[in-house]
């Protein structure tokens, strides 16, 4: 009977893990919840006993003797200090703490421009206060970080994706000169893999199958863009949520600070992307949800309103131009409702479109095929307004769980 490979996304509010079979099969699936956060002291903090225990549940439904390799995604930024053994010295603090804002403006002085580290939620301001108050860490961990020392018992590995926020140079592959600076103490910082590298095997009391082995993790997101089945250059993957997101495979390192575009190291190429503020918190300005679903069946995706709209929820573009003072564009409004509702849906459209020309424009590939996940996927109308201005093959994702991408990840090493 062939290995299985065992994907476990920690999440914000819960674990999920998925065990796959060669071909991609789900072969068991399990969640667990976590407790809600501690929110105080101007921080948002999590304890690490809490991961393990929703992790050993989810262990509990799997079939642990046949599987064969391991892989962990976890929250992008969640930091924590322990002791040369793994032991947490103080709660983990979350991706979305913004504590530690106070170092911004130091960062932003010291760091390359396109540097992950920058912004209010840095885990690399984070690491500064933290080796503040506990002196005595031997070492500095992600949330997946943590979780792949306690499947394999060797603590102090990171990889390529989670160490990214924290300062970690891709390119270069090195942790920067200006975290000296700044002051970070360099024996905290974890050695750094490429995702899907072999970490170690898995302790024999976690009754996994002998010599399974524990690769490198990676962060929630790039996990979600693996599970749904991109995989080469040119691939792209677009979530229509409340804001426009979507990220591009590329053969090259892609990056536009003032856009937000920074790449992360993955399947030995790299995965870029950006965030618009277009989307569905932009449609809900003009229309409910109920009301979006009663004009649906009204849309006529082959016959374009000729309206050139750039819907935004407010005030200011991000990408693909970084434009602050950028005001939403949806006039004139045709008096039918349909037709008003397919120009901003075209508009949407047409803000992929440029979001992944810029994307080329820095240097990637060209775009080769669009995978959808988000809530805007259902819509089948703005499915095929979407299909006319790409123009590119749009096939169903495979999955949109994170932990069914870290699974392809893990199988890799089968």
């Amino acid at each position: 009977m062939s290995k299985l490979a065992l994907g476990i996304d920690i999440g914000s509010s819960g674990v999920r893990a998925i065990a796959i079979d060669a071909d991609g099969t789900v072969v068991a699936e399990a969640k667990a919840g976590l407790p809600e956060p501690d929110r105080s002291q101007g921080m948002i903090c999590t304890d690490a006993a809490d991961w393990w225990q929703a992790v050993e549940s989810c262990l509990h439904s799997m079939p642990r003797d046949r599987i064969g390799a391991i892989a962990v995604d976890g929250t992008s930024g969640t930091l924590l200090l322990c002791k040369a053994d793994g032991t947490p010295l103080c709660p983990a603090r979350r991706y979305d703490d913004a504590g530690s804002a106070a170092h911004a403006v130091r960062i932003k002085d010291l760091a390359p421009a396109e540097s992950a580290a920058h912004g209010a939620t840095s885990p690399a301001a984070k690491l500064h206060d933290l080796q503040g108050a506990h002196p005595e860490a031997a070492m500095a961990l992600h949330q997946a970080d943590w979780v792949v020392g306690k499947l394999t018992g060797r603590f102090g590995v990171s990889d390529d994706n989670n160490a990214l926020k924290t300062g970690w140079d891709p390119v270069a592959r090195t942790w920067p000169d200006w975290l000296d600076t700044f002051g970070i103490g360099r024996r905290l910082l974890p050695e750094v893999l490429e995702p899907g590298t072999a970490v170690g095997q898995a302790v024999p009391e976690l009754g996994f199958a002998p010599g399974a082995v524990v690769v490198a993790g990676t962060t929630d997101g790039c996990a979600s863009f693996l599970a749904t089945g991109a995989d080469q250059p040119g691939d792209g993957v677009t979530a229509l949520g409340t804001t426009l997101t979507l990220k591009l495979l590329s053969d090259r390192p892609l990056f536009d600070p003032a856009a937000g575009v920074y790449s992360h190291r993955l399947l030995g190429m790299w995965l870029a992307g950006g965030a618009s503020n277009t989307g569905g918190a932009a449609l809900l300005r003009f229309f409910t949800a109920e009301r979006m679903r009663e004009l649906e069946p009204l849309l006529e995706p082959d016959h374009p309103t000729g309206l050139d709209f750039w819907p935004l929820a407010g005030k200011g573009e991000r990408f693909p131009v970084a434009d602050p003072a950028m005001e939403s564009r949806h006039e004139p409004r045709p008096d039918s409702d349909a037709r008003f509702f397919q120009a901003l849906l075209e508009g949407v459209a047409k803000v992929e479109q440029r979001a992944y020309a810029r994307l080329v424009e820095l240097g990637a590939p060209r775009l080769c095929s669009v995978r959808t996940v988000g809530g805007g996927a259902a819509n089948k109308a703005w499915t095929r307004i979407r299909e006319r201005i790409l123009n590119v093959p749009m096939p169903s994702p495979e999955s949109e769980q994170a932990a069914y991408g870290t699974a392809l990840l893990a199988r890799r090493a089968l």
